[in-house]
């Protein structure tokens, strides 16, 4: 198992994604941050606050990213819904994506 600072990212940026744990991964990344207990000691000078600062980074840029997806979702939302003017139509309006495959 290869283990990089990459595949660490990943990982919490998925679980952070996933409603189920995102509180309980915003909870654990804030008492660790203010936990005595490091990977990194913080009686250590710069040394020891350099794990602090990559995590509390990673949360702050996560969870302001999932902010912003909420709030443009919630902005596209409003008023983004297209009457049926079509008679005897029995769509309901939405999009619906379909991938498209050219044939020659």
């Amino acid at each position: 198992m290869k283990f990089s600072i990459q595949s660490l990212y990943a990982w919490y940026h998925s679980v952070l994604r996933n409603p189920k744990y995102r509180w309980w991964v915003i909870l654990g990344t804030l008492v660790y941050l203010v936990s005595p207990f490091d990977v990194l000691p913080d009686f250590i000078p710069v040394v020891g606050q350099i794990d602090d600062v990559f995590l509390l980074t990673l949360l702050v840029s996560e969870v302001s990213g999932l902010v912003i997806e909420g709030w443009k979702a919630r902005k596209g939302d409003l008023g983004t819904e297209v009457p049926n003017t079509t008679e005897g139509s029995t769509s309901s309006g939405s999009t619906i994506d379909v991938d498209a495959v050219s044939v020659k």
